[in-house]
């Protein structure tokens, strides 16, 4: 299955947050978008590895992507092990995308940083001929995507571009709202966390603000590069 563009994600609702405007706005231009979560996110304190899976269908549904698969790692312990760079790219040559996008190189949970290490690597090794992997039973093509981009998430780091997802962040914040058991949820009895009070939700919107206003729109995702961004049409740039 091709897809244009791959998002992976430590766990499920990091994509959501971060880059879910960004998805969007690509398959509203007919892109072919796919996202693979390396944890059923199982350690989180409220709800449970079940309701997150049932959550993130909701969320898939309403960006509208093609497809989505959860490796189940090990939330809080998977590393950067020969079996698991496997698992990574054997994702990567089944989808070959044109674009990865992972999470951040620093954030507040260990895990992002980790994913975001061992999707990398994984994009780079997807395409040595030398590395065997096999799929549903099949040895397959190796495949290096184009580009890698990282989303920003918690921490603020300085965005290498910017996409604008004004016409898009309403449908963003109901992606994230379908994770009801991770965020602010008034009816909810389950322990307070870092992500589960109102204030988190204002700072997800006054983050999309913060990088819209350095491009000049209302709403809008940064990403950083691991390589220089190739240009055409210096008047096509914001």
């Amino acid at each position: 299955m091709k897809l244009d563009i791959l998002a992976f994600a430590s766990h499920p609702d990091d994509v959501e947050l971060g880059a879910s405007g960004t998805l969007m706005t690509h398959i509203n231009q007919g892109k072919k978008v796919g996202i693979v979560d390396l944890t059923k996110g199982e350690l989180g304190s409220r709800g449970s590895a079940e309701l997150r899976a049932k959550e993130a269908l909701v969320a898939s549904e309403l960006m509208g992507i093609t497809a989505r698969v959860n490796l189940d790692l090990g939330d809080g312990f998977f590393n950067n092990s020969e079996k698991e760079l496997k698992k990574v790219i054997e994702q990567i040559r089944y989808f070959q995308p044109d674009v990865v996008l992972c999470n951040a190189h620093s954030d507040r949970h260990p895990d992002h940083s980790r994913g975001s290490e061992l999707v990398s690597r994984a994009c780079f090794l997807a395409g040595l001929n030398k590395i065997e992997t096999k799929f549903n039973g099949e040895y397959q093509t190796h495949w290096r995507p184009q580009s890698v981009y990282h989303y920003i998430q918690d921490n603020w780091i300085d965005p290498d571009f910017v996409i604008d997802i004004t016409e898009l962040f309403d449908r963003k914040m109901d992606a994230i709202n379908a994770y009801s058991s991770q965020f602010f949820n008034p009816k909810s009895d389950e322990p307070s966390t870092p992500i589960s009070s109102i204030e988190f939700m204002e700072h997800i919107k006054g983050r999309a603000i913060a990088f819209g206003r350095i491009i000049g729109v209302k709403y809008g995702e940064g990403f950083t590069v691991e390589r220089a961004l190739g240009v055409k049409d210096l008047t096509s740039l914001k």
